[in-house]
C-alpha cells in the first residue's frame, strides 16, 4: 500500500491516533501536511517525521471554523500543488454529563466534530477534482454506534453524524472518482482512554473480545488502505476497528 507522489492533508495530526496517520502516509509514500489548532506541537509532528526521511509540512489551522476550512485546502494547493488525500482525524470528547451540558458546550463539539468535516471535505474536494484524484478518510466512533459510554452523549452524536455525512459526501464525489470513506475505532490506547478513572479504563477493556486496547496505528493502517490505489471501488463505507466490541449487522 503506497501513496507515492500524493498529497495530503491529516486534521488533528499532532498526537494520538491523527499523529500515527500522518506517520504511516508519509511512510508510505506521501507528502503530509500535519494540520493541528496546536501550531507548536503541529510543528513538533511534522518534524519528527522529517527527521526520519519522510516528507511533513505543518499548517495551523480550527478546522471549526468553515474560513479555516477554506484557508488549510488552498494552503495546502498552493505549498505542495495539489490535495489527493484528507483525512478528518480532528476531534474533542470533553466528558460532560447530560444534565450539565451547555449550549456553547454543545456548539463547540459540533463545530470541531462534525462542521470541521463538511466543510473541509467540500474544500478539499474542490482541490482534488483539480487534481483528478482524490480519497476522503473520516474518523467516526464505536460510540457511533452505541450512542457512547462515559458521559459522551454529544460526541456520540457527532460521530454518528460522520457515518451519514460520510455517504453523502460519497455520493457527492463518486463523478469525479474521489473515493469517501469512515473508520469507527473503538477503545484506542491514546489520552482519551488514560484520562478514563481506572475502573472505568478496566470496564472497557472487559467488553472487547480481544481484550486489549487498539494501538494508534492499527488503525493507521486501514486508513492507508482506503486512502491509497489499492482501494478502487469502496466508498461511503464504514470500517469497524474495534477489536469486536460492537459487531454490526
Amino acid at each position: 500500500m503506497r501513496v507515492d507522489g500524493r498529497v495530503a492533508i491529516v486534521t488533528g495530526a499532532a498526537r494520538g491516533i491523527g499523529a500515527a496517520i500522518a506517520e504511516t502516509l508519509a511512510g508510505a509514500g506521501a507528502s503530509v501536511v500535519v494540520s493541528d489548532l496546536d501550531a507548536e506541537l503541529g510543528q513538533a509532528q511534522a518534524s519528527r517525521i522529517r527527521d526520519g526521511g519522510r516528507r511533513a509540512d505543518a499548517i495551523a489551522a480550527d478546522v471549526s471554523r468553515p474560513a479555516e476550512c477554506d484557508r488549510l485546502a488552498a494552503e495546502t494547493e498552493r505549498r505542495h500543488g495539489a490535495v489527493h488525500i484528507l483525512v478528518n482525524c480532528a476531534a474533542i470528547c470533553p466528558r460532560i454529563d447530560i444534565p450539565d451540558m451547555t449550549e456553547p458546550d454543545y456548539d463547540r463539539i459540533m463545530d470541531t466534530n462534525l462542521k470541521s468535516v463538511y466543510f473541509l471535505s467540500r474544500a478539499a474536494g474542490r482541490a482534488m477534482r483539480r487534481a483528478g484524484w482524490g480519497r476522503i478518510v473520516n474518523m467516526t466512533s464505536v460510540g457511533a454506534r452505541t450512542g457512547g459510554m462515559h458521559r459522551v452523549t454529544v460526541y456520540a452524536a457527532s460521530k454518528a453524524a460522520i457515518i451519514s455525512m460520510t455517504k453523502g459526501f460519497a455520493r457527492h464525489h463518486a463523478p469525479d472518482g474521489i473515493l469517501v470513506n469512515a473508520v469507527a475505532p473503538g477503545a484506542v490506547d491514546t489520552r482519551l482512554i488514560r484520562m478514563l478513572p481506572p475502573e472505568d479504563r478496566q470496564a472497557t477493556i472487559d467488553a472487547i473480545p480481544l481484550r486489549r486496547l487498539s494501538e494508534p496505528h492499527e488503525i493507521a493502517r486501514a486508513v492507508l488502505f482506503l486512502a491509497s490505489e489499492e482501494n478502487t471501488y469502496i466508498t461511503g463505507a464504514t470500517t469497524d476497528i474495534n477489536g469486536g466490541s460492537f459487531m454490526p449487522d
